[in-house]
């Protein structure tokens, strides 16, 4: 029965009119709550933020860069981290390996389809589009100068990892001419499905099933589930205190990573560089730094500037040595802080291991601050 069987016809008109009189007037109280917040982005603002390559190459820059030349480059900005052959190194991943040339010529790699004993996925397993590897490469690296390598080099290192995966001949040139070309002879480029509901719309494949189904007991459960995360020890501070960075409403789940790390916890991370066999800066550069350096405080921001934290310890080893190690091993060394600036600068491989530590864009007041804050023993 409805609650307004009694009530007057006329009176219903009423409360009709105001309800939609007062409708009407919500959404123009809030714009005029917002006028003048904000402006339209300019084409230009657009245009700086809009840089990603899409799968079918829309956003692509012209360029080419051949195998040889990612080579070189390869070499240069990315073997220190993904190994010469991108076999990686004790940190990071494989980039290459693990696909046939059977592949290749199907579209789908056969390392990945149930049952198979492949210990390790590579990328070159993985990626189904050719865009998102050259994306990436632009976007993110390398690692501690992101988005500074030319469009002709992003196409010579991509060329370079298709070489090393048996995809392209080591004399091609990739470009964006043939980009097309080559995305085609990708090992898993049929592997993407988009026979999901996160794909939109039934002619692009996709549906309203979900792609996953599961019988995961969802409420009253009898078993606690519990979901956590830890940093690798890499990563530990490599950033700052994640702590401080955490948002203050809500529950913070941001680690303390200024403190020790505990056993079951990836260790403290924090900076600097080493290699043994290169000459030492032909000019001295202590008299750059007018006051020494005493303490990790006044350097910590200039280390985590350059992200030396992603490699080097205080006082344990991570990538490369510890500070502590290379002020021990430096400490009676007349011309610690000329040598070891000239360090930093060229980078170098044996003194410390087998990984090398590639050369680091820092400028002659900077290598010479850290390496004056060594030469007196790193204090914290």
């Amino acid at each position: 029965m409805s609650r307004f069987k009694h009530v007057p016809c006329a009176l219903l008109l009423v409360l009709a009119g105001l309800g939609a009189g007062v409708a009407q007037a919500q959404p123009a109280a809030r714009q005029a709550a917002l006028a003048g917040v904000g402006r339209t982005a300019t084409p230009a603002e657009v245009k700086a933020w809009d840089i990603d390559v899409r799968p079918d190459f829309k956003g692509l820059p012209k360029g080419q860069g051949t195998v040889r030349q990612g080579e070189v480059l390869w070499e240069a900005q990315c073997a220190s981290c993904h190994g010469s052959f991108a076999e990686s190194s004790e940190v990071f991943t494989p980039i290459a390996g693990g696909t046939t040339a059977q592949d290749i010529k199907n579209g789908r790699v056969d390392g990945l389809m149930p049952g198979a004993n492949q210990p390790n996925r590579t990328t070159l397993m993985k990626v189904s589009t050719l865009s998102t590897l050259w994306d990436y490469i632009n976007r993110a690296m390398p690692w501690t100068a992101p988005k500074t390598l030319t469009p002709d080099e992003v196409y010579a290192a991509t060329a370079y990892i298709l070489f090393l995966g048996n995809v392209l001949p080591e004399d091609f040139t990739l470009s964006d001419a043939n980009i097309r070309e080559v995305q085609a002879r990708l090992p898993n480029r049929n592997g993407m499905t988009t026979a999901h509901a996160m794909w939109p719309g039934k002619e692009l494949g996709g549906t309203a099933k979900p792609d996953v189904q599961g019988s995961s007991c969802m409420a009253n459960c009898k078993t606690e589930v519990v979901v956590k995360s830890f940093l690798p020890d890499y990563a530990r501070n490599a950033h700052g205190n994640l702590a401080e960075q955490s948002r203050l409403v809500g529950q913070s789940r941001g680690v303390d990573t200024t403190r020790p790390a505990l056993a079951a916890e990836a260790k403290s991370a924090t900076v600097m560089a080493q290699a043994e066999r290169a000459p030492a800066a032909a000019t001295p550069v202590a008299a750059v730094v007018k006051t020494a350096a005493t303490g990790s405080a006044s350097v910590m921001p200039l280390l985590q500037k350059n992200a030396c934290v992603a490699c080097h310890g205080m006082d344990n080893k991570l990538v490369g040595p510890s500070f502590k190690d290379i002020a021990n091993k430096y400490k009676d060394r007349a011309d610690a802080v000329n040598y070891l600036s000239g360090k930093i600068k060229a980078g170098g491989q044996g003194a410390w291991g087998a990984i090398p530590m590639p050369p680091q864009a820092l400028s002659a007041a900077e290598s010479a601050q850290i390496s004056q804050w060594l030469a007196q023993g790193a204090a914290k």
